[in-house]
């Protein structure tokens, strides 16, 4: 792996537009509007009052997967997304233009043969008034690399939920053709698509999408704690621990901390296994 590559790679800035067919359907990818009366729902899959959901701001503006590019020397074929991190500073227009700017924050070496982390961060504009929206880290498992060196900054360790009962939780369930809508937003990896393209990378069937199980835990959190009103919504992370399969129920189990803090966790129901782990959020 080229470590000096990588840390002097630039990116330039990356403008997306967005309607509000994008809007709607990236919120119908995440189950939104499965009940046809839950009115609580509507603005997010129709056009009247339209609301666009802060989670999208994981996709808008995404680099590609430079990743695969041989010059960094990353064996991008042992990748996983390991944690996703959202940080709203204002509300996302229901449609609009965003400027995304882009850059590696760091590589966090664990050492030859134990893989490395990359982490990488996302600034988000409005492109027509230059508003600072929202700041997006992932952090992705390089399986394949290590002992190889790093640079940056440390990202500090999730800590694990309390060691009690939740306070709240709630349970969504996931459609069987859950990933084949989401993928319309935007993340067109056949594994979410392909039975036999899944099966070569050890699953059963299709997964759903790590940021749609993610949307779909930030779903719980605007009807739990923000009576789906996107502007409480302020900030929330995951650490992606087990894949969903399409059709799964979600229950994602609430730990509440004061002052619009929260601990939480999914899991998925009919197996029982932790799907998002560590996770935290703030709301207002």
């Amino acid at each position: 792996m080229d470590i000096e590559k990588i840390r002097t790679m630039a990116i330039d800035p990356i403008v997306q537009s967005y309607d509000k067919r994008d809007t709607i359907l990236y919120a119908l990818g995440l189950g939104f509007g499965a009940d046809p009366l839950n009115e609580a729902e509507l603005p997010f899959v129709y056009e009247k009052a339209l609301t666009c959901l802060p989670s999208y701001a994981n996709l808008l503006c995404h680099p590609g997967f430079w990743a695969q590019d041989p010059q960094f020397g990353i064996d991008w074929v042992k990748i996983l997304h390991a944690e996703q991190d959202l940080a709203v500073h204002k509300p996302l227009p229901a449609t609009g233009a965003i400027r995304g700017e882009y850059r590696v924050a760091g590589i966090e070496d664990k050492g030859e043969g134990r893989g490395a982390l990359l982490h990488q961060e996302k600034d988000l504009f409005d492109n027509a008034t230059g508003d600072h929206l929202a700041t997006v880290r992932s952090t992705l498992f390089m399986r394949g690399n290590g002992g190889e060196g790093g640079f940056g900054t440390a990202m500090p360790v999730a800590q694990p939920v309390p060691d009690r009962a939740p306070d709240r939780t709630v349970e969504i369930a996931t459609l069987p053709r859950q990933a084949l809508i989401y993928r319309l937003s935007g993340d067109w990896n056949p594994l979410h698509a392909d039975p036999a393209i899944a099966q070569k990378a050890g699953f059963a069937m299709p997964i759903l999408h790590g940021l749609c199980t993610n949307g779909i835990a930030q779903r719980a959190i605007l009807s739990a704690y923000c009576g789906n009103d996107v502007a409480r919504f302020k900030s929330m992370f995951v650490r992606f621990s087990k894949p969903v399969m399409p059709g799964e129920t979600i229950r994602v189990e609430f730990f509440e901390e004061g002052e619009g803090r929260l601990r939480f966790r999914a899991i998925a129901v009919e197996r029982g296994d932790v799907v998002l782990d560590r996770c935290s959020a703030t709301v207002a």
